[in-house]
Parts: structure tokens; C-alpha cells; sequence
């Protein structure tokens, strides 16, 4: 006989603010007249009221709305993917013009069924907001792409200003966790990226509250510094439906900070964490110094041609 798990009640620091303002109607209306896919809608991201409505920031979800993995912490849909469509990468450039954007987050669905897991398209969204916002500064946050080292120099060869890779949770918890993800496969990306353009940054994420110890999250820390990843967010798994995994433990704003202070120790350049935290949450202030000068110069000449 199976023991049905325990259902914890959510504490007082997960409720959100609603703000459903101008700024974030607005956001809506381009996505849906764009025909494009957000993860902010798509994953049930506690911070879309936030980065909607008052830092007006989105993280576009690129090749389609269906994953073809079926991860048991993920609330994007798994199935049968659609065909790509060639003309999403401009669609995106358009609305990060339209949107007024600094900094914008590029995501996508794992798609296992492609050769190249996305890889060509990732690249061409990259160059074709580059094209039309030069001064915006671009992260990427791929799925693994099967562990293909042509894939990642394609995607690489494109230049972000920030590549993201989630690790996801700890190594013991990986293969109940991650569909076909792999622990190593991940951190084996991080490092490639990084020995392919050392000067852009390498970024990772962790989920806790699924049953990993303080020591597990350490070793993911270290694995990362080993790694050469720059720049780590910790977030409290949330789960998205019954289906999902259960939450095992809610980890305090104290906890959060305790271990972001490891992390900064460990050689992070800089660490988010708390229980609202997701991978692209604040990406905005995670950008570099090169990054940021060239969000300078973009606000200069936008006070020249609106002066």
C-alpha cells in the first residue's frame, strides 16, 4: 500500500500582489497580436504581476508551445511539438522594439525531436533582435540540446550577452525530477559555453523544497564554481498541479539569505535568492559591466532622437 503524500500549507511570504495595470495589459496585447509564447504564462510564473506590470520585462518562449519532455516539476505542456515557424524570430525582434526593452530573456520547450534541438532558430532570434535593438542586451536560456557540441558553438556563435543553462535541482534528485536531462549532460554545457566565449557570462538555476539537503545544495554550488558559472539563482519549487511533485519544504526568506551568502563565498559574481526567485527574475541587474555600457549608450541615443 502507497502512503499518499503530505500536502503542506503554503506560509505567508508566497502570497503575490495582482497587477493587472496598463503596463501589463499592454504586454498581453503584443504576445497575443504577435502570436508568440511567454514561460511567464506558460510555467505559472508567480512573478508575472511583477515583471508585467511594473519592470515591464518578459521571458519569450521560442519554437513553440509544446515540450517534448515531460519534466514532473514543469507546468509547460509535453506532446507531439509543432511544426517551426521561420518567422518567430523577427515576430520576437518586433515586440522587444514595440516593448521598449533593455534586457530580454530568450527561453524555449526542449525539442528532442530536432537535430540541432532548436539550435539554428535560437541563433537567428538572437541575431534578429540584435539587428533591430542593438543596444538591448540578450539572454538565452536553452534546454541541454542533447549534449551536442555542434548545437551549442551554433548557439554560442551567435553571442548573447548572458547564456543560462538550469541545473535544475541536485544531482540525487535529477533523473525523478528532469525528464532525459542528465546532471553532468547540464554542467557539461556550462562548461562549453564558457570555453567556446569566455567573455560572456554562464548563469544557473536551483529549485529547493524537493526533498535535497543543505549539503546537496552545496555540492550543486561547487559543481557549478567547477563549472565556471558566474551567476546562480535559488527559487522555492511551487507546485503547479496535483500531477506535479509534491512540495516537501518551504524554505524561510532567512534560509534564502543564508544561502546566498554561501554562494557569494563560493565566487559567485552575484546571486538571487529567495522563494519568489526564478531563473530570469531581476535578469535585468544580472547583466555585465560591458552589458550595462551598452545599455548606457542605448539610453543615450534615445534621449537624441526624442530630444
Amino acid at each position: 500500500m502507497t502512503t499518499k503524500p503530505t500536502h503542506i500549507r503554503k506560509p505567508a511570504w508566497l502570497k503575490i500582489k495582482l497587477n493587472t495595470n496598463d503596463n501589463y495589459k499592454g504586454l498581453k496585447k503584443i504576445m497575443r497580436e504577435n502570436n508568440l509564447n511567454t514561460v511567464c504564462e506558460e510555467a505559472k510564473c508567480p512573478n508575472i504581476h511583477e515583471c508585467w506590470g511594473t519592470r515591464r520585462t518578459a521571458t519569450f518562449m521560442i519554437l513553440g508551445a509544446i515540450c517534448t519532455r515531460a519534466c514532473r516539476f514543469c507546468a509547460v505542456k509535453t506532446g507531439l511539438p509543432n511544426e517551426l515557424d521561420l518567422g518567430e524570430p523577427e515576430r520576437v525582434a518586433d515586440s522587444v522594439v514595440l516593448m521598449n526593452l533593455k534586457h530580454v530573456v530568450v527561453t524555449a520547450v526542449a525539442r528532442d525531436d530536432l537535430k540541432d534541438g532548436g539550435a539554428a532558430v535560437f541563433a537567428e532570434t538572437v541575431r534578429a533582435i540584435r539587428r533591430k535593438n542593438p543596444f538591448t542586451t540578450i539572454e538565452v536560456l536553452p534546454s541541454d540540446m542533447g549534449g551536442i557540441e555542434e548545437n551549442i558553438q551554433m548557439l554560442m556563435d551567435a553571442k548573447p550577452d548572458i547564456l543560462n543553462h538550469n541545473i535544475e535541482t541536485v544531482r540525487r534528485l535529477t533523473p525523478r525530477v528532469r525528464a532525459r536531462a542528465k546532471y553532468d549532460r547540464s554542467l557539461e554545457l556550462l562548461r562549453r559555453s564558457k570555453e567556446m566565449q569566455p567573455d560572456i557570462p554562464t548563469k544557473s538555476s536551483l529549485m529547493v523544497g524537493l526533498g535535497e539537503t543543505k549539503e546537496e545544495i552545496i555540492e550543486v554550488m561547487d559543481d557549478l564554481r567547477a563549472n565556471d558559472v558566474d551567476i546562480m539563482t535559488i527559487g522555492q519549487y511551487l507546485q503547479p498541479s496535483k500531477k506535479h511533485l509534491v512540495v516537501q519544504k518551504y524554505y524561510s526568506p532567512l534560509e534564502f539569505g543564508e544561502l546566498r551568502k554561501i554562494a557569494m563565498s563560493k565566487g559567485f559574481n552575484h546571486c538571487e535568492a529567495g522563494p519568489l526567485v526564478r531563473s530570469s527574475y531581476h535578469a535585468d541587474e544580472q547583466v555585465n559591466a560591458a552589458a550595462k555600457e551598452k545599455q548606457r549608450l542605448g539610453d543615450e541615443q534615445l534621449a537624441l532622437t526624442t530630444s
